[in-house]
């Protein structure tokens, strides 16, 4: 396999970080079980933190991009922010609430609508989760100053009618997102409709994601794909939340649940001001391996199918065969290092491959070692219900695909192991 992969560098001539350069996925080798994410495309290993960082994780991001996610866009002017309503005396006057519009993306693009919960009981900036919502932030919390969300909304969520949200959804998702809970732990929350960015629909994009279909090589499939125009989409709110004085730059944990757990890995890998990650139940395209024959779990055919918009055209041409992957979701993992990551389960959802993603994170300790972070603290699966809190972390609990009050003490749990209460 080296060989073959020497030669294919060699007839290129070129650094493999180059997308443009990158060989048809049909001539890529086989490469059985997860890959080791400090070999190079070249077949040479990454022993050092410099050729990791200056070789191996560029080479891995321009993989990514180039394969599975389409091109991350660049474009990161200056954010206008506009508040559109603020309470100081929020729940019970424990916190300050403000929705802000922030203006992401140029050309008239609509603006984001970002919830922000800070709590009012704190002696400085404070750590901040933030993270997309499938309800819009009117679904969170009872406030009526709470804008509804006027784009197409997934049919299942409270108060929908006719793919539109309505004033019977305000305040019936409480729970999900459980905010009372994070700020009596000392933590800020930022949420927004992942809607804003790109609602989830197959064949049409609104929202912001038009705009950013502009960028990048339509006919090599390096524009964004669904699920990284979220994740540029969290990053952007990034650019916002650094900027907060109320909240602690430097201690920013993403947070997402399903399809917004995928996209929450995907945010964290490609912006390093994310402190820590907990995407929860993220399954195949995230957390979970493309390279599975686990009859109970969602496997890349079965994804890419159901969900073509999330994924670039050329993660597709791996339907049939994903050992020709030049990566799997170790690497993404990997990318992550040396910040702290969580992979949260329930037992009953085995669609989302709760065994594969522990071996996912097994896999991805070489570089997490290599950088001197540590890695995870099992050698099996824990029982349900018992967090392994190590840098590489791992949880699973009774029942089925859901994000649960439960599941926030966990997440803050392991926010307070690593970045400190």
């Amino acid at each position: 396999m080296r060989r073959t992969l020497a030669i294919l560098l060699l007839l290129l001539g070129t650094p493999m970080t180059r997308a443009a350069d990158f060989p048809p996925p049909e001539k890529l080798p086989s490469r059985p079980g997860l890959p080791d994410p400090l070999v190079m495309f070249d077949g040479t290993r990454a022993t050092t933190r410099e050729q990791w960082e200056t070789k191996r994780r560029p080479e891995l991001k321009a993989l990514f991009q180039h394969y599975m996610y389409g091109q991350q866009p660049e474009d990161r002017g200056k954010i206008a922010v506009k508040v559109l309503h603020e309470d100081a005396k929020a729940f019970g006057d424990k916190a300050t609430l403000k929705e802000l519009a922030l203006s992401v993306a140029p050309l008239g693009a609509p603006p984001v609508h970002l919830l922000l919960v800070v709590p009012n009981d704190r002696k400085g900036p404070v750590p901040c989760f933030v993270g997309m919502n499938f309800s819009g932030n009117h679904t969170l919390v009872d406030d009526r100053q709470v804008a509804i969300p006027t784009a197409w909304m997934y049919p299942g969520q409270p108060g929908v009618k006719g793919n539109k949200a309505t004033e019977a959804g305000r305040g019936k998702a409480k729970d999900v997102w459980a905010l009372d809970q994070s700020i009596d732990r000392g933590y800020a929350v930022a949420t927004f409709y992942n809607g804003d960015i790109d609602p989830d629909q197959k064949e049409l994009r609104e929202g912001v994601r038009p705009i950013l279909s502009r960028v990048g090589d339509v006919e090599k499939g390096d524009v964004p794909a669904t699920i990284m125009a979220w994740a540029w989409g969290v990053s952007r709110v990034v650019d916002y939340l650094v900027t907060d004085k109320d909240l602690d730059a430097k201690r920013i944990a993403v947070v997402g649940h399903s399809r917004l757990g995928k996209t929450a890995i995907v945010a964290a890998a490609f912006d390093e001001r994310i402190a820590l990650a907990i995407p929860h139940q993220a399954g195949c395209g995230g957390t979970a391996p493309s390279r599975q024959n686990d009859p109970k779990a969602e496997s890349v055919a079965r994804i890419n199918t159901g969900f073509p918009h999330w994924f670039c055209d050329n993660f597709k041409k791996f339907n049939d065969d994903t050992s020709k992957l030049p990566f799997d979701q170790n690497c993404l993992a990997a990318l992550v290092a040396p910040r702290p990551l969580l992979f949260s389960n329930a037992v009953e959802d085995q669609w989302a491959n709760p065994k594969g993603q522990f071996e996912v994170l097994k896999a991805a300790e070489p570089v997490y070692k290599l950088l001197g972070a540590g890695g995870l603290d099992a050698k099996e699966m824990p029982e349900p219900g018992r967090l392994i809190d190590s840098t590489l972390g791992y949880y699973i609990r009774p029942g089925i695909h859901s994000m649960t009050k439960d599941d926030w003490k966990v997440f803050l749990d392991f926010a307070d192991k690593h970045l400190g209460k």
